[in-house]
C-alpha cells in the first residue's frame, strides 16, 4: 500500500517521542530535559518496562510535567514491547522512537522530519554510518556486526540502507499504527524494516550523531541479540 504524498504544515505537527525505559536511572532525567528543549510540538511518551533502579521513582516526577505521559508495564517485556505500547498511545501526526540513553542527539529531530513534513516520505531512518557532526569510534567488532544485519537486511528487504539498526526511525502516525509489531526484543529493529519494505513506503535516510556506550557503560544489546536479529530478518520477509 502507498501513502499519499502530502506535507505537514508546521501547525499541523505533533511530534510524538516514543521513550521505551529499562533501568535507565543515571540518564533518564537528562535525555527528557534534553527532548523537551527540541523546538517542536511534541508530546513525550516514557513506557517503564518493568524497571527494578530507580527508574520508576524517577518516571513518577516526570510525568508531572506538562507533556509528559508515562506508561508502565508489570514486568520487564523487551524494547519491541515497550514499542508497541508507545505506538498504541502515541497522539501525534508523526512518531519517533528515541532510546532512554544519551547516546542519539534530539537536536537531530528537525533534520529527520523535514523527508516527511516535505510530504516526500513515510519512514526515515537516522544513519549513524552517514556521519553528520560527530560518531563515537567503537570496536571493529561492532562495527562490522551493524553492517552485516544491515546488509542481510537489505537483502532480504530490498531496501538500500545503511543502518538498519539505528533507534532513531521516524514515521507518519498512519504507518506505525499499521504495523502491529510482534517482536518483543531487540529483533524489532529488523521486525519494522522488514514491514516497511513489505508496503511499499517511501524511506529516507538522514546522517545523525551518535555516541554510543560500551556494555560497562549500560549498553544491553548483545551477540545473542544479533542472531535473534538474523531470524526475525529471514522470518518476516515471509510472515507478517
Amino acid at each position: 500500500m502507498r501513502w499519499q504524498p502530502t506535507p505537514i504544515l508546521d501547525d499541523e505537527l505533533l511530534l510524538s517521542v516514543v521513550i521505551p525505559v529499562f533501568n535507565e536511572e543515571t540518564t533518564l532525567e537528562a535525555i527528557v530535559e534534553r527532548v523537551r528543549t527540541v523546538d517542536l510540538p511534541k508530546e513525550i511518551l516514557l513506557v517503564d518496562d518493568g524497571s527494578t533502579d530507580a527508574s520508576p521513582e524517577i518516571l513518577a516526577r516526570l510525568e508531572s510535567i506538562d507533556g509528559v505521559r508515562v506508561f508502565r508495564h508489570d514486568r520487564n517485556r523487551g524494547k519491541g514491547a515497550a514499542l508497541k505500547t508507545g505506538f498504541a498511545e502515541a497522539k501525534g501526526n508523526v512518531v519517533i522512537i528515541q532510546d532512554a540513553d544519551m547516546e542519539y542527539d534530539p537536536h537531530d529531530y528537525p533534520a529527520l522530519l523535514r523527508p516527511i513534513l516535505e510530504g516526500r516520505a513515510d519512514v526515515v531512518y537516522g544513519s549513524r554510518f552517514l556521519v553528520r557532526e560527530y560518531a563515537r569510534v567503537h570496536l571493529f567488532s561492532h562495527y562490522l556486526g551493524n553492517r552485516f544485519l544491515t546488509f542481510l537486511s537489505n537483502v532480504f528487504s530490498g531496501l538500500n540502507l545503511t543502518d538498519m539498526e539505528t533507534c532513531y526511525k521516524v514515521f507518519r502516525a498512519e504507518v506505525v499504527k499499521d504495523l502491529d509489531l510482534k517482536s518483543r526484543r531487540f529483533n524489532v529493529e529488523p521486525e519494522m524494516t522488514a514491514k516497511v519494505a513489505k508496503k511499499r513506503l517511501r524511506v529516507y535516510e538522514v546522517p545523525v550523531s551518535y555516541a554510543g556506550r560500551d556494555f560497562d557503560e549500560g549498553k544491553k544489546i548483545s551477540w545473542r541479540d544479533g542472531f535473534s536479529a538474523m531470524w526475525a530478518i529471514v522470518k518476516y520477509r515471509f510472515v507478517d
